[in-house]
Formats: C-alpha cells, sequence, structure tokens
C-alpha cells in the first residue's frame, strides 16, 4: 500500500511539472500583477549573425508584433536642435532594467551620420549645435532589447532616420514683410523628416 502513495506522489509531482504554474492557480500575469513578467520567462525572436556597427547580434520579430519608431527634428532659437522619438509597440526601460529581451522594451540609440551620440531612454533628446557642423547630415534612431540586441524585422534594424541641415548663421537685413493673398498662411514648417536652420 505504501509503494501506491509513493506512484502517486510521484504523478502528482509529474503533472504539477507537465501544467506548469498555470496549473497550480496563477494569473495571466506570471502572479506577479505585471504582464511583462510572463514575457521575459520566454524568449523572444530569434537571433540571425547580421550585426550592427558595434557588433551587436540582430533579434528579429515578427512584423506583426514588432515595435516601430520614428523621428522628428525641429531646430530651436538658440541653435539647438529638439529630437523627438514617436514609438508603437514599444515601451522605454527605466535605468536599471534587468539585461534580458522583454519583447516591445528597451533603448533607443542615436546616431549622427552612423557615429553613436547617445543612448536614450525617453522619446526626447536636445541636440546641442556644436555637435551638428555646417551641412546636412543624417539622424537615426534605432531601437534595441535590454540585453544590447538590436530590434531587427525582415533582417533590418528598426530604426527611422532623419536629414537635418545645418547652416551658419548669419546677420540679416530687415526685410518688408510680404504681401499674402487671403488663406495663405506663413512660417510652414519643413517636411517632416528633413529639418533646416
Amino acid at each position: 500500500m505504501s509503494w501506491m502513495r509513493g506512484v502517486l506522489a510521484v504523478l502528482a509531482v509529474c503533472v504539477l511539472l507537465l501544467t506548469g504554474p498555470a496549473g497550480c492557480g496563477s494569473s495571466d500575469t506570471g502572479g506577479t500583477g505585471e504582464p511583462e513578467a510572463r514575457d521575459s520567462a520566454t524568449p523572444v525572436g530569434r537571433l540571425l549573425d547580421a550585426t550592427d556597427e558595434e557588433g551587436r547580434r540582430y533579434r528579429e520579430v515578427d512584423g506583426e508584433r514588432a515595435p516601430e519608431v520614428g523621428i522628428e527634428v525641429q531646430p530651436e532659437t538658440d541653435d539647438s536642435w529638439v529630437v523627438r522619438l514617436t514609438v508603437r509597440d514599444f515601451r522605454f526601460s527605466p535605468a536599471g532594467t534587468e539585461a534580458e529581451a522583454v519583447a516591445g522594451r528597451g533603448v533607443a540609440h542615436l546616431f549622427l551620420d552612423g557615429d553613436l551620440l547617445t543612448r536614450l531612454r525617453g522619446p526626447e533628446y536636445r541636440l546641442a549645435a556644436d555637435l551638428v557642423p555646417r551641412g546636412t547630415h543624417q539622424l537615426t534612431v534605432r531601437l534595441y532589447a535590454d540585453d544590447g540586441t538590436v530590434w531587427a524585422v525582415d533582417g533590418e534594424p528598426v530604426e527611422s532616420t532623419a536629414d537635418i541641415t545645418a547652416s551658419e548663421t548669419e546677420p540679416r537685413e530687415p526685410t518688408e514683410p510680404e504681401e499674402m493673398e487671403p488663406g495663405e498662411t506663413q512660417g510652414r514648417s519643413p517636411p517632416a523628416r528633413t529639418a533646416v536652420r
């Protein structure tokens, strides 16, 4: 009879192992109240052999659930630039976040003409004028997981690029205001992906 109790105990353990924590009455949040806790326990995406300029591997994810990023750059009166990021299906990780890939989470790296400027944990950054020499430049933002891998779709990094043009400020002669036809507006902004100063 004691051998039957032993077999039943082994079977009970096997059932618990097969059903996992879901069979033990935990909720969809992994028992922590935070949905991302469940996500962090499962592998996210597929690591590719492709790497970025710093040797960080691409992490391929399905395009339907992949994060997206956009970039807009606006000149300021003090010759600096305000860089604003728009993200979809992505949230910025706070400092001290564990170095693991969690779906739709991480940091953004900002590059000027291919050189790393900074790592961002939020959607806005002020780019100092002395970092942007005279001429036209490319400002690129790329999304990374917390483990340092690059979020990628179809073998390409999740990134966005804007052109910015810096010119030397020259004193201008005062001019008379232009006459405008009814319905015209003054001060139209440049296209969203291009900023000129």
